[in-house]
């Protein structure tokens, strides 16, 4: 049973405050990047709910810049890291390098921390550099830590690591594997502009304008909201809610769509259970409540089963994505 927990007027003001640094932090981004709504507003939700994000979008649809301007309005540390074939695991967490003690001549190990030790990672082209690189992300995105030479050493809270993928030219790419996408709390697809954006677009990147962010959070402030967000009230129907959702998307599993038994591979695991609940918490703190209802799951619903659901060769010969498979099941679980 869920623990149906009593908010104090001190944490009820902070959902308030939450939701109106939300609001900010998005006025700050709109300074440098039109629209993509969408986009921004799974990304606060996955930040605030720890989570990852893997954005997948053409080049050109400002994906970079986006993330750059988050963490310019969050004043988080942020770094990026250009992901290429011959990028090594050490080029991302750090190495250890001998040195000379000068005064007894004895040498020793030092530690050079990488580019992973920053409150904000951006992972540009992930799907560009082999598993073996890829792999290097993995303890430090469950484990917040990396280990080197046998010595563990802890990252910078908040962490949180922003992937982008380019879906076209495949070749030289690398496709990731599924435990490191279930890593990825969202895959959030990022798409064209409409025809009046992209006009603001040009206006503004051809002009010499230059946007100027300030910042709203604190590395302090937003680890407190995000514990905050652990503690947002869901009901034990709202959750059967989620467990039932994602249990149709296995195959053969007692009352299955049929549906799913012609198109899925396999389906999602109970990391998707987790996401949803966490997700759906930040969606609704985010709207200042403080109890999740099903339309906060419906909301995150898509950005955390997309790639949790591997469709079969039946599914691709018919055009099936797991999109497509997602909206059937939302529309039948309604």
């Amino acid at each position: 049973m869920p623990t149906i927990e009593k908010w104090t007027d001190s944490e009820l003001s902070k959902i308030e405050h939450l939701k109106r640094a939300h609001d900010t932090i998005v006025s700050e981004i709109r300074k440098a990047v039109v629209g993509q709504d969408r986009v921004v507003k799974e990304l606060m939700i996955a930040l605030f709910a720890q989570g990852h994000g893997l954005l997948m979008g053409v080049p050109g649809l400002a994906k970079t810049l986006l993330v750059r301007t988050l963490a310019a309005s969050l004043s988080l540390g942020f770094r990026r890291v250009q992901f290429t074939p011959d990028l090594m695991p050490s080029d991302i967490t750090g190495t250890e390098v001998i040195e000379e003690n000068k005064e007894t001549g004895e040498r020793v190990f030092r530690f050079i921390k990488g580019p992973i030790f920053t409150n904000i990672l951006l992972a540009d082209e992930i799907n560009r550099t082999p598993p073996k690189t890829q792999a290097a992300l993995l303890e430090a995105m469950q484990e917040k830590q990396v280990t080197v030479g046998g010595e563990r050493y802890s990252l910078d809270l908040p962490f949180f690591v922003l992937a982008t993928q380019n879906p076209i030219e495949q070749e030289g790419t690398y496709p990731l594997p599924e435990a490191q996408l279930d890593r990825f709390m969202f895959l959030i697809h990022v798409g064209y502009p409409t025809e009046d954006e992209e006009m603001k677009i040009l206006d503004l990147t051809t002009a010499g304008y230059e946007a100027q962010i300030q910042p709203v959070l604190s590395g302090a402030e937003i680890l407190d909201l995000q514990h905050l967000v652990r503690r947002v009230n869901i009901s034990e129907e709202v959750m059967r809610f989620v467990v039932r959702l994602v249990r149709k998307t296995r195959v053969r599993e007692e009352g299955v769509p049929e549906f799913v038994n012609k198109w899925v591979s396999w389906g999602a695991s109970p990391r998707a259970c987790q996401n949803l609940v966490l997700g759906a918490k930040a969606n609704a703190i985010l709207d200042g409540r403080n109890e999740v209802q099903v339309p906060d799951v419906l909301e995150v619903a898509r950005p955390v089963l997309n790639h949790r659901i591997l469709v079969n060769f039946v599914a691709r010969s018919e055009g099936v994505t797991s999109l497509t498979i997602i909206d059937q099941l939302l529309k039948e679980a309604v």
